[in-house]
């Protein structure tokens, strides 16, 4: 009987969505879901697990103010915020990075053949991977004491300014389609599970430097990806198990658990 009642929540935001979005839309606005489900007040916040997040790593987040660093031969500022991984940092250059979706480097290889901007970042001495978001590229430092980001913080700089000014496409190709994305094959739990994902907890990770991808859904076990600053993050555990966790259990009780998937090359 739950299950069923999801589901008529579920098809009603999608048609409100298609209503208000067009034919094109492909992501599920969950708020009227959310707000529709009994325990709203008490959901978990997953602002409360990057607190804790912060905590572990030690080093407070700027959420309020960014240090904004000019580089004056253009003009052109470029800020620069903490993140609760003390080996990442996110880059904000004022202008788009990526129109729609992310994109996650995890090595010089890859990164060289698909961005110029990753192979220009990637040449940096010290610098592990780098991720792009809509507004935001994270870059990414070896966790080795020798390696500062007082040394690599300027090279960034350059690079990012260089790479705006000779006007690149930032993308070789088309980013792959997001696994996050809702499809008609779908069973009606992973609907649930990738609209949550979207709406509820996706954007606090990126607020981090960071993305979730849905992998799978078996077993009662869901299978993520983390991407960017939470990929090497120390506290990532806490905020898998806390943070991602105890949100998906909320809504959806039949999930049991939430399992990280690392890639071998990661």
């Amino acid at each position: 009987m739950m299950l069923i009642n999801r589901q008529k929540l579920i098809y009603s935001a999608l048609r409100s969505a298609s209503r208000t979005t067009g034919p094109t839309s492909h992501t599920v606005n969950v708020r009227s879901i959310l707000s529709s489900r009994h325990l709203s007040k008490n959901e978990p916040s997953m602002c409360r697990y990057t607190n804790a997040h912060v905590t572990i790593c030690n080093m407070p987040v700027v959420t309020s103010s960014r240090a904004i660093h000019m580089t004056p031969s253009n003009n052109m500022f470029i800020q620069v915020e903490e993140t609760p991984n003390p080996n990442s940092l996110k880059f904000y250059p004022g202008e788009v990075v990526l129109e729609s979706g992310t994109a996650d480097f995890q090595d010089k290889v890859q990164g060289s053949l698909k961005s110029p901007l990753a192979k220009a970042l990637f040449k940096i001495r010290g610098v592990k991977s780098v991720f792009f978001a809509q507004d935001f590229i994270t870059v990414s430092k070896d966790d080795d004491e020798k390696v500062e980001w007082n040394v690599l913080k300027p090279q960034i700089f350059s690079a990012i300014m260089i790479f705006y000014t000779m006007k690149q496409p930032i993308l070789y190709s088309s980013i792959d389609k997001d696994p996050n994305e809702i499809n008609e094959n779908d069973s009606e739990l992973v609907k649930e599970i990738k609209a949550l994902i979207t709406d509820r907890i996706r954007p606090t990770i990126q607020e981090d430097g960071g993305d979730l991808e849905f992998v799978s859904y078996e077993d009662n076990i869901v299978r993520v990806r983390l991407q960017g600053a939470c990929t090497s993050c120390p506290s990532s555990v806490v905020t898998l198990k806390n943070g991602i966790k105890n949100m998906l259990q909320f809504y959806i009780p039949e999930v049991q658990d939430v399992e990280q998937v690392i890639d071998e090359d990661a």
